[in-house]
């Protein structure tokens, strides 16, 4: 039998069953009625990266077993899984408690998301280990050696995108890597500050979207709810900083920029994130770093968001998918890269040909390289451009 994620069950099943087992958390167990007011038992089951809702009628031997079931129970299903437009559901099915090996496996997720996380981490490590500016470094250090665990089980968000245990850490270091990447294009950004922006714009998501040590579902806390995650991490980072000047060393005081300069402009950034102020940016972004990190956040969610609609988005038409919230429009199967190889159709540089120069007419007067302006044309250069004139002043709805 199969040992299937949850995602990866999704994938499988289908009108015909598929024989596998899953490994879960129980989130909740309510008992509902139907419309002939026969009791059963809506199930809400996760794992490190997905989850689904599962029902048991009455007359089902795992009914009783399931209502006196705690809640964050770690369990195994087995079965035959079929999926429909209500989603996924069982057939001759049968459920245990995880094992302690089992459960510490659960925990940190399918190999691949894990692998994946492990990689981002190091990579998270390294790139704020390269940052030059020594306050910037420090701090960075500083607040992975407070947070580093906690930061690890975060999520980026509790629907959009990177929803899941762990994808803080994945949406950072994929924004960092574009952060460096984009650095080398418009080589006057400050990398150091981009870099720990980028560390720090999410951070008070730990109070928002983040998980428990043993389990699969994003509790409530009220610092999250009451201010949210934008002014939670500017308090976060504005206190680190502080702690950090405590033990500064007296030369930090004649560095260039100059270190009141550095703090406001790295708040600055986690502030002014989000773009707007109807997308909740208590402030606009206003210096080159700022624009460039809300618009990596932003291409990086609306990525991710792109990834898994087309993993879950129904197909309308060969080729296009129904549009999930919050994209735009439905989906259409993106374009496939094209082989690069030795072989690939392309001319080299020295086989393509030039275009032939066009022919000139012989009964064609020739024109002077530098002709002389007619002196009604002079006039008109030295008077302004009309669309000129009409940018300067207030429109009052007359076009002339």
């Amino acid at each position: 039998m199969d040992q299937l994620t949850i995602t990866q069950l999704k994938q499988t099943a289908g009108d015909s069953p598929v024989t596998a087992s899953v490994d879960v958390q129980l989130q909740s167990c309510i008992t509902k009625t139907t419309k002939s007011g026969k009791p059963y038992l809506e199930l809400v089951l996760a794992d490190s990266i997905d989850q689904f809702t599962l029902k048991i009628w009455e007359n089902l031997p795992q009914f009783k077993l399931a209502q006196d079931l705690p809640t964050e129970s770690f369990l195994r299903l087995a079965g035959d899984w079929t999926q429909n437009q209500y989603g996924l559901d069982a057939q001759r099915w049968d459920f245990r408690p995880l094992t302690e090996r089992e459960v510490a496996d659960l925990l940190t997720g399918d190999p691949e998301t894990s692998a994946q996380q492990k990689k981002d981490w190091e990579t998270i490590l390294q790139l704020t280990g390269d940052i030059s500016d020594p306050r910037l470094h420090t701090l960075c250090q500083l607040f992975i050696e407070k947070h580093g665990l906690h930061f690890q089980r975060t999520a980026a968000a509790r629907k959009n995108h990177h929803a899941r245990r762990g994808g803080l850490v994945e949406h950072v270091a994929q924004m960092m890597r574009s952060a460096v990447a984009i650095s080398s294009v418009y080589t006057d950004l400050n990398t150091d500050l981009l870099v720990s922006g980028v560390l720090f714009h999410d951070s008070g998501k730990m109070w928002e979207n983040t998980y428990p040590e043993t389990g699969f579902a994003q509790p409530f806390d009220i610092q999250g709810e009451m201010l949210g995650h934008i002014p939670l991490g500017i308090d976060l980072c504005g206190r680190l900083w502080s702690e950090m000047m405590q033990n500064a060393p007296k030369m930090w005081n004649d560095l260039y920029p100059l270190n009141d300069d550095v703090r406001i402009h790295l708040l600055h950034l986690i502030a002014s994130h989000h773009g707007t102020y109807e997308f909740g940016s208590p402030t606009l972004p206003r210096t080159p770093e700022a624009i460039a990190l809300h618009y990596i956040d932003n291409l990086d969610a609306k990525y991710e968001m792109f990834k898994q609609a087309y993993n879950a988005a129904p197909e309308l038409a060969p080729g296009i998918q129904q549009k999930q919230f919050p994209l735009p429009a439905n989906l259409v199967a993106p374009l496939a890269s094209f082989p690069k190889s030795e072989s690939s159709p392309v001319l080299k540089v020295e086989e393509r040909v030039e275009p032939q120069t066009a022919p000139v007419l012989k009964d064609k007067p020739a024109v002077p390289k530098n002709p002389p302006v007619r002196e009604n044309k002079k006039k008109e250069l030295e008077i302004p451009e009309l669309e000129d004139e009409l940018q300067s002043q207030p429109f009052t709805g007359d076009l002339f």
